[in-house]
């Protein structure tokens, strides 16, 4: 034995979890977004690292979209078969064991995905959950991330591998698409065993107890400003759109909310 060799365990396994992402404007379901940026950074990783890469994804195997995840880079996609509606997290938790890495989105861009899948295996694999990564570095047996933060911030977190990473669509990273690496990857159906996957916990629908929280924009003037719109009539700004599609409304809200800052996202 060389008595020089390094007894540090590094990351040998990495998986990346991608899903079906929709155009903003045209609804086509195509590739998500965020995941593509956890791919590239993920696909960096495995290089640097000469880790072994695999790419899953819970859900319909016959979707074309998955193909393009191909395109940017992964060479295969697996795709476990899962009905439309059931929970895919515990078919994931089997799927997942043994990985040192797991790197996915921080949620799909559904209408109705919570962005509660990460949470949800990391508790079952029983591993670190690090969210809203810009960027990731990986040292003997711990991994380092760049942390998302509202107004600006952004901090380092660390933790022991095995770790569960949920990328920020912010992140640093630059998805490169191919064609030619879609015609050369292949799309791979794994049937899953409902017998070996956990118990998933079941869902009660009850009447909900908290008044939603209604959004506003900070107040950004001067108290003496504020005291005098109470007694005066004036004009606050903001625009009112009539004409258009409902996506074109939709978009003007979330820039709205952008702009002050009211979501992430």
């Amino acid at each position: 034995m060389n008595p020089n060799a390094s007894s540090v365990k590094g990351v040998a396994r990495i998986a990346v979890l991608v899903s079906v992402g929709r155009h903003p404007v045209s609804g086509t379901q195509r590739y998500s977004r965020n995941d593509a940026a956890a791919l590239t950074l993920a696909i960096a990783l495995a290089t640097k690292h000469r880790a072994a890469l695999d790419v899953i994804h819970a859900g319909d195997p016959t979707n074309t979209a998955l193909r393009e995840y191909l395109a940017l880079g992964a060479v295969k996609v697996e795709v476990l078969s899962v009905a439309d509606g059931d929970e895919i997290a515990a078919a994931l938790s089997v799927r997942l064991k043994g990985y040192d890495l797991v790197l996915t989105g921080t949620r799909a861009e559904g209408t109705q995905d919570s962005g509660m899948l990460p949470y949800q295996l990391a508790d079952a694999l029983g591993v670190p959950l690090l969210a809203s990564a810009v960027d990731i570095e990986v040292e003997a047996d711990h991994v380092t991330v760049r942390q998302f933060l509202p107004k600006g911030l952004r901090r380092r977190i660390k933790a022991p591998l095995p770790a569960l990473v949920a990328v920020h669509p912010m992140a640093n990273a630059t998805p490169r698409y191919a064609y030619a690496r879609l015609r050369e990857g292949a799309i791979e159906k794994v049937l899953v065993s409902a017998a070996n996957a956990p118990d998933a916990t079941a869902w009660s629908v009850k009447p909900a107890s908290a008044k939603p929280v209604r959004l506003a924009a900070a107040e950004k003037r001067s108290g003496h400003a504020r005291m005098l719109s109470a007694t005066t009539t004036e004009s606050r700004g903001g625009s009112v759109v009539i004409e258009g599609t409902s996506v074109e409304k939709a978009q003007v809200i979330l820039a709205y909310l952008r702009e002050h800052q009211l979501v992430d996202y």
